[in-house]
């Protein structure tokens, strides 16, 4: 994370435009997420909870990608952070701090409402674009082919979460 932020702070005084600048920077920042999900075997155990959860709710078996991971944030908060930190490079410099806080919340706030409006129009061609840095991220790095034992893992997870919530685990 140390070197994320690092390299992310070099990005922001380069002479690279402003735009390209928050959007290299947003990519940068996700390093440590990635760097976490490739280590050990959880990149499987989450391709094991898609694979778990997408069969449920679909009633066949389904792939390791799952259309409500987070990892479809990344494409709307890459975009609205940029936005958004743009914004904030035109406030007086004394309110620069508090505009970049601002922007953030502003962020996550218009990430979290975009992804909301992407599940219910999956066909729209703006969710698709929005949709795919996450599809992309989910196939190739953040989730894994899981092995049975895994799989058996995340269906008995499955069970107990149904059981607490529903009672019977397979109703």
């Amino acid at each position: 994370m140390v070197a994320s932020a690092v390299v992310v702070q070099g990005v922001r005084r380069s002479k690279l435009g402003d735009a390209a600048k928050e959007l290299l920077a947003g990519l940068l920042s996700l390093a440590p997420a990635v760097t976490a999900l490739r280590g050990g075997e959880v990149a499987a155990y989450h391709g094991a909870e898609h694979i778990t959860i997408g069969t449920y709710e679909h009633g066949e078996p389904r792939a390791k990608e799952h259309e409500r991971c987070g990892s479809h944030l990344v494409g709307p908060l890459l975009a609205t952070s940029a936005v958004g930190n743009l914004l904030a490079q035109r406030a007086p410099v004394h309110l620069r701090g508090a505009a970049r806080a601002v922007a953030t919340v502003g962020a996550v706030a218009a990430s979290t409402e975009l992804f909301s409006w992407m599940q219910r129009n999956p066909r729209n061609p703006v969710a698709v674009a929005l949709a795919k840095p996450g599809h992309e991220l989910q196939h190739s790095l953040a989730t894994e082919e899981p092995t049975p034992e895994q799989l058996e893992v995340a269906r008995a997870a499955l069970d107990a979460c149904l059981e607490l919530e529903l009672g019977d685990p397979h109703s």
